[in-house]
């Protein structure tokens, strides 16, 4: 039997990160992505689908996200997508939901660790000409191996 599960997102983030750690000390850090599929209609009309979807990270990539991710930052998560299932404390009933266990994410459209405050592009832009930038690069992709 075949079977491949990969799944890759960009989205918006609808809520701050979530982090916390579990008894053996492993970060685990839980986000809800909005992705939207946009299409034109028959009659021309321009139309919108948002899904949400929730992504759990784990170790350096969960602590990486909450330092620098907030609400409303794009992201792109690559990972797999896997089922829960539980018994509500409350009502005792089964609950069951799909969400995405994340290996890797990448920070878009300037989320992240090289996003500058006004106050920082200002002072950048004050530098007089052919003056070096004197900050070190730094990667987006948070685990080796990362494919893009």
């Amino acid at each position: 039997m075949v079977s491949f599960n990969s799944v890759v997102l960009a989205g918006n983030l609808t809520r701050d990160p979530e982090l916390r750690y579990t008894s053996n000390g492993a970060a685990v850090c839980d986000l809800r992505l909005a992705v939207s599929r946009f299409w034109k209609g028959k009659d021309g009309q321009k139309h919108e689908e948002v899904c949400f979807i929730d992504v759990v990270l784990w170790n350096r990539t969960a602590e990486v996200a909450a330092q620098f991710l907030k609400k409303g930052k794009p992201v792109l998560v690559h990972g797999q997508i896997e089922f829960q299932q539980w018994v509500d404390k409350k009502t005792n009933e089964k609950r069951s939901k799909h969400r995405v266990r994340g290996n890797a994410m990448q920070f878009l459209n300037g989320a992240g660790p090289r996003e500058e405050t006004g106050a920082k592009r200002a002072e950048r832009a004050e530098e007089p000409e052919g003056v070096e930038d004197d900050h070190e690069p730094q990667e987006a992709a948070v685990e080796e191996g990362t494919p893009f």
